[in-house]
């Protein structure tokens, strides 16, 4: 620890154990009112008497959204909450505010830093209980209220507000236990404050007990920030909610320096937090959408109270954003890392397909169509924040569909390789483990995600919990529920609590390559030299833009070892009956083909089609489909996935064949997918130096041969020759050339290259093809190939 860590963290233990002696002796932790005249009136996102035409256009723009407010506020009248994954909780009558009513364990009635939130055995999941007591559904109360006029959501609304703090006296219980709570819990007032503002409703005392509230809350985030403990998103939701405490309540005595400290520490964590590419540090799409939540919130309460806001924190802000428009252009982003179950506006919007709402402000703010496009249409969260104005403002913006360009969050280690046509997309995962201590980051080391037409086909398997009584959280996050390689059923890293991992593994990305046609990523990691006989698993993606993908997995060793190969497919998507005559095609719920999995090794594998679970979102569990591949293999060894992305019923499938060298020209590997009238041919060089294979020769890294509705496509990658049919120089560079590409359709010829001066291409793909007539040396039909 620094001497700054050491001191803040005596000075916060000091103070905590004061509070508890000021409790015991009766004291009142209220700061007093400031004695200074105030200025100008704070605002917030609306002013009171916008709020009936605001809830009126709720209804008109959003009718289902009004329609769901109301129904869940009358199951709260009855105590009934949704609460993260789990729903209809019945928390009885007075609410129990300490239960955990999904584990049905109390936190205990101490001092909040004594109360061992992480501990499963004595209060339970503590995320249960402290979502419950985030307050959120009060505004699902004002609003209904606002929406209905019925006195009845008004009047348990501030029921429960005398209830509550009754139960929770400052500083006694879980609910003061975590700053970032205490943050939610003040924003959830703030927005029923100014929801209710100037209605009969409110209780003449109410401001009075609200300004105490309010004061204390921001006193206790100012005194214990997680400027040490958690510098994620905790401190930035903490830092948001003393800026939006200090701003919106100036009578309080400290009120001016929590908002200056607020904003300062808001402006800080985006330069910190937020990565040269876009994407948050955690590596995690969830906690990336929580903190661009805060962000978006901080900086438009900043503009209506007209402070200065840098240029660099809106730059910030729209990276942000356009990470985000890339990660979700095809559909759902990818859940990446852990998935927290929590939202700074609406709790229930909480599952994959609403982490682009942020896009919807966004498109507003920037005027960017290709936001509005990929949000998809507008949003209730944009209305309350920008106004009916702002919702005119989205209509005016012009849609433009985003960029399906191939993409690189290089920072991140994030790898996107977009279709020619929209809606689908691979996303693999190049970069380390995590961010800072990794707390929320997944063993998922060069794992794939992909979306097809829009809609997810391979998925990680989500978080389902943070803590619990058996071991779903490492199952989680560990490496076989991701789709990657898993060795000697080995962790990449290994688990160190629900926050931390020991051993760390390196991540190294040798290649990544994106052409007119293709793209090719190649990446490596050393999770596994802890290993007595150390391993090396090193993935090569291919991805032919107008066809398929190809996954080639090696592992790089000595010995005999366990090798794993997961695919786990989305929810929906299940195994044609015939899966065993051809391997792995999965259907969706009207029983059209949607993928197909072809695969070849030159040792054999097993294959296992197995009924899994996965996590929507946090807290619960949905059945899923996964292809699981195992061999027990003597090392080097290899194993090829041939992916397919079936447009149509009707889509026939091919044989994927693996192509042996003859004696002594060992020095690549080669697969070739055939069907009637199209075949594909991929050749990976194994070692340094030249090649020979079938009927070509070649120094490249990779090539790609392609005939296919009557195109022909040759590709080459880091190589300076190509020779086909008994010596045909078909390609020639002085130099090596990082990538070229020779398409033919008819009497059309079109060259693509990294370095197109640099080469020579000597005939016709047409030419070549009557060449390289090749003979399909092992059938691998009998291992499920």
């Amino acid at each position: 620890m620094s001497h700054g860590e050491i001191s803040d963290r005596v000075r916060q233990g000091l103070c905590m154990r004061i509070d508890a002696l000021r409790y015991q002796l009766g004291a009142n932790f209220a700061p007093g009112l400031s004695s200074k005249p105030l200025g100008s009136q704070p605002r917030f996102f609306f002013a009171p008497e916008q709020v009936p035409s605001l809830c009126d256009l709720l209804g008109e723009r959003f009718p289902e959204e009004t329609r769901q407010i109301i129904e869940r506020a009358e199951r709260i009248c009855r105590h009934r909450f949704d609460l993260l994954g789990y729903h209809g909780l019945e928390y009885g009558d007075p609410i129990d505010w300490r239960l955990d009513r999904v584990h049905g364990k109390r936190a205990p009635r101490k001092p909040w830093f004594q109360v061992p939130y992480l501990d499963f055995a004595e209060v339970g999941d503590s995320k249960i209980t402290w979502e419950l007591n985030r307050h959120q559904h009060w505004l699902t109360l004002a609003k209904a209220f606002r929406l209905t006029g019925k006195k009845r959501f008004a009047a348990e609304l501030f029921q429960q507000w005398r209830q509550w703090h009754a139960e929770n006296p400052y500083p006694i219980g879980i609910n003061w236990a975590s700053s970032l709570e205490v943050a939610f819990r003040s924003l959830s007032w703030l927005w029923v404050y100014f929801l209710l503002e100037e209605s009969a409703t409110m209780p003449p005392d109410f401001q009075d007990q609200w300004l105490r509230a309010m004061g204390i809350s921001g006193r206790h985030i100012e005194t214990y920030l997680s400027t040490y403990f958690s510098p994620n998103t905790h401190l930035l939701g903490e830092a948001v909610a003393l800026f939006f405490i200090g701003t919106l309540c100036p009578q309080l005595r400290f009120a001016a320096r929590w908002k200056q400290r607020g904003w300062n520490v808001v402006l800080k964590q985006a330069q910190r937090q937020v990565q040269g590419d876009g994407l948050h540090f955690e590596r995690s799409v969830y906690y990336h959408v929580y903190a661009l939540d805060l962000f978006l919130h901080a900086v438009i309460l900043a503009s209506v109270n007209q402070v200065p806001i840098p240029q660099e924190f809106e730059t910030t802000i729209e990276k942000m954003l356009d990470a985000l428009c890339l990660l979700g252009r095809a559909g759902p982003p990818p859940g990446l890392g852990d998935d927290d179950g929590g939202r700074v506006f609406d709790p229930r919007r909480n599952r994959g397909e609403h982490m682009l709402d942020p896009l919807a402000t966004g498109a507003v703010l920037f005027g960017r169509g290709d936001f509005k496009d990929v949000a998809g249409g507008a949003r209730e969260e944009t209305l309350w924040l920008l106004g009916p104005e702002g919702l005119s403002r989205f209509d005016q913006v012009t849609a433009k569909s985003a960029e399906a360009k191939s993409a690189a969050l290089t920072a991140s280690g994030l790898y996107l390789m977009a279709n020619a046509g929209p809606g689908r997309q691979l996303v693999i995962d190049g970069g380390p483990q995590g961010g800072a201590g990794a707390g929320h980051g997944h063993a998922d080391i060069l794992s794939l995600c992909a979306n097809h037409k829009g809609l997810p086909l391979l998925i990680d398997l989500g978080t389902c919990e943070y803590v619990g009584e058996g071991d779903l959280r490492n199952q989680f996050r560990g490496t076989a529920s991701h789709n990657t390689l898993c060795v000697d059923g080995l962790d990449q890293a290994e688990p160190a609590g629900p926050f931390a991992w020991r051993r760390w593994p390196k991540v190294k990305v040798e290649g990544w390559i994106t052409g007119e046609m293709f793209d090719l990523f190649t990446g490596s990691h050393d999770s596994y030299n802890r290993l007595t006989a150390p391993v090396v698993h090193r993935r090569w993606v291919f991805s032919l833009k107008l066809g398929f993908w190809l996954v080639r997995d090696v592992a790089e060793g000595t010995g005999k070892h366990q090798l794993d190969l997961f695919w786990h497919l989305a929810p929906g998507l299940h195994p044609e009956p015939k899966a065993d005559e051809c391997c792995g095609v999965f259907l969706n719920a009207n029983g059209v083909p949607e993928i197909a999995f072809l695969t070849a090794s030159p040792v054999e594998w097993t294959r296992e089609i197995r009924r899994d679970s996965w996590s929507p979102t946090y807290g619960r569990k949905e059945p899923a489909f996964s292809l699981h591949f195992s061999s027990m293999a003597e090392l080097p060894a290899e194993f090829v996935t041939w992916m397919v992305p079936l447009p149509s019923a009707t889509a026939g499938l091919g044989q994927l064949n693996s192509i042996t060298a003859e004696a002594g020209a060992s020095n690549a590997r080669g697969y070739r997918y055939t069907q009637p009238e199209e075949e594909h041919t991929v050749v990976f060089r194994w070692q340094n130096g030249s090649w020979s294979l079938g009927p070509w020769s070649s120094d490249a890294d990779f090539l790609y041969w392609g005939v296919e509705n009557g195109r022909r496509t040759l590709i080459l990658c880091n190589g300076s020759y190509l020779d086909a049919g008994g010596g045909h120089r078909v390609f020639f560079s002085k130099r090596r050339v990082l990538r070229s590409e020779i398409i033919e359709e008819g009497p059309v010829t079109q060259v693509f290259s990294s370095d197109k001066d640099a080469i020579e291409f000597n005939g016709s793909l047409a030419e070549i093809a009557t060449e390289t007539g090749m003979t399909v040396v092992s059938d691998l039909k009998e291992t499920g190939q």
